[in-house]
């Protein structure tokens, strides 16, 4: 494994020409060590969630570099970047984003398709990914027969089913009850510590940011500081 999951150097985004010009990212440099927990946090518009995508690579930045793995995404074409993204990522949407029309057994199961893994290999894994965010017992019901807590736990199952280098979560307890939340970053931390998951979290909660390894703050798209998380005690 490489010593950095991932690496921003120098990263600069902006949307638009002229009057309408918009930098959203503003030289920023981050360096995740591989194995840590760090929780972005910033006002509405900082580029928090910019700067998660950048590191999926769903989105380029207009200057600077981004490595993930070790890899330099900006030397990936589109259909490399895919197989690369499919490979290395995983992401946990505030919403869940699972597919309504499949279990949580299926839901999981999706980024394994992408992949050379037989069918019995694919069960292995989703099983597993399943069981470790407690969920074996709920693996054919569907979104619909699941409290939000539980959808968000197969959404991490289906984040962690590939072992991906760096799970990056964009505000993972926002649609979620005080104790559902607590639960879901009590998961983020086990998977941390225990399974040594590289993690970056977008948050608005100063609570789930104490979860976290360290803090980083962004302001207009600028990195203005960072202080401590929780400790790996």
């Amino acid at each position: 494994m490489a010593e950095f999951a991932a690496r921003l150097k120098q990263v600069e985004k902006v949307y638009g020409d002229g009057p309408q010009r918009v930098k959203v990212l503003d030289r920023v440099d981050i360096d995740l060590p591989a194995g840590d927990f760090v929780a972005l946090m910033g006002p509405s518009g900082s580029g928090k969630t910019t700067l998660l995508n950048m590191i999926a690579g769903i989105d380029r930045p207009t200057a600077g570099r981004v490595e993930v793995a070790g890899e330099d995404l900006g030397k990936l074409g589109e259909s490399a970047l895919a197989r690369f993204r499919s490979r290395h990522v995983g992401f946990i949407f505030q919403f869940y984003n699972l597919i309504p029309v499949l279990t949580a057994y299926e839901n999981v199961e999706l980024p394994l398709l992408l992949t050379k893994l037989g069918r019995a290999e694919r069960e292995k894994h989703v099983r597993t990914a399943l069981d470790i965010v407690g969920l074996s017992d709920r693996l054919k019901h569907y979104p619909r027969q699941l409290s939000g807590g539980q959808e968000q736990r197969v959404a991490i199952a289906r984040a962690v089913v590939t072992d991906p280098t760096v799970l990056l979560a964009d505000e993972p307890t926002g649609d979620l009850d005080a104790r559902a939340a607590d639960e879901i970053l009590t998961l983020l931390q086990r998977l941390n510590r225990e399974f040594n998951k590289t993690i970056a979290m977008v948050t608005h909660d100063p609570r789930a940011a104490e979860r976290a390894n360290r803090v980083l703050h962004l302001e207009k798209g600028v990195l203005v500081e960072s202080g401590a998380g929780a400790s790996r005690g």
